[in-house]
Formats: structure tokens, sequence, C-alpha cells
């Protein structure tokens, strides 16, 4: 199969690269992560098989009396493989001495899903943005306080809310909202 064969089967696959989990004998995880990338790289692959890791955490020990802060393996026997699923890119890992097989029915590779790559830091949460600032006005477009005006008090990005000084009654009432329940003045 030469290479315009595997882009046309890239394209037909996925619009981007998948992370699959590959099976390996303990102790042969950052081995295999070694000949995978050193296989890519002879095959002139990297357009496939994008990234291999072998998830780490640091652990603090205690050896000796003496306290140290390790590295280990958070899943040993597995390497984390991100690349587009076509039959090269699949014989080339299910190939690589020390490799037992994908993690799926059957050795069916199944991608994991965007929640269980955040929940292994492997992907971040995306990255909200917004033009809203303190002090802008505010008309609420959804939700209990729908066609209200207000004020902004707070921003939290992370959650993608605002605090919003709201006036009902003919009282100042501070609600919480969601960036999409709003539109700017």
């Amino acid at each position: 199969m030469d290479m315009s064969e595997n882009v046309k089967q890239i394209e037909s696959d996925s619009t981007r690269a998948l992370w699959y989990v590959a099976h390996t004998y303990s102790g042969y995880e950052n081995k295999v992560k070694e000949n995978i990338e050193a296989a890519v790289i002879r095959r002139n692959m990297s357009d496939i098989i994008e990234e291999v890791v072998v998830p780490m955490h640091k652990v603090e020990e205690t050896k000796n009396g003496e306290r140290k802060v390790v590295e280990k393996k958070v899943f040993p026997g597995y390497v984390l493989v991100k690349m587009y699923m076509t039959d090269d890119a699949w014989y080339i890992v299910r190939n690589t001495r020390g490799v037992t097989g994908f993690v799926g029915p059957a050795s069916k590779p199944v991608p994991l899903t965007e929640e269980e790559l955040r929940n292994l830091g492997i992907i971040e949460k995306e990255t909200i943005t917004t033009d809203l600032e303190i002090g802008d006005e505010i008309e609420v477009l959804s939700g209990p306080f729908e066609n209200y005006t207000g004020v902004i008090e707070e921003i939290n990005i992370d959650k993608a809310k605002l605090k919003v000084n709201i006036s009902m009654f003919g009282r100042e009432t501070p609600v919480e909202l969601d960036f999409t329940q709003v539109s700017k003045f």
C-alpha cells in the first residue's frame, strides 16, 4: 500500500486522529513506545500515527526513611496511541514487539472518548472565550429571567458563568447565568 492509498483511507475513516489503547507486557511500556515511534519514523508514517504516550503520575514514596517523589505508570501494561486507524497503522502497532493487542471487543480497537481522555489528562478542557466584560449591560435570552436586563458583576471563564445584577421588583438581585443565556446590549 503506498502513501496515497493511506491518505485516501484516512480521509474515509475519520477527519482526525483518535486515541487507542494497546495492551503490552507489563514493564515493556516504554520499550513499546520507543519501538512504535521508531517504526513510524522508519516508515514515514508520522501523519498517520501522531503520538504514543505511557501515562504517568507523581507519587510520594518513603524508602529508608527518605521521602521522594517518583513517577509511576498510571496503567501498567498499557500504552496510548493517537492515530488514524488504517490497516498499516494497525499492523505497525499490533506487530510491535511487546504488544499483545488493542483494547476492545475481540481485539477490535475502540477509540477512547473525549471524557476518558480528559480524565486521563491527555486533553485539556476547551478554552472558553467571551467578549463580555464586568460592567457590561446584558439582556437575558433564556431561562427564568428571560427578557430581564442587568449588569455583569463577575465572570467565571472556567465554568462559563456570569454573576449579573438584575433589577426585579425595584431591587437589585444577583443571579448566576451561563454565557449562552445572555446577549450584550
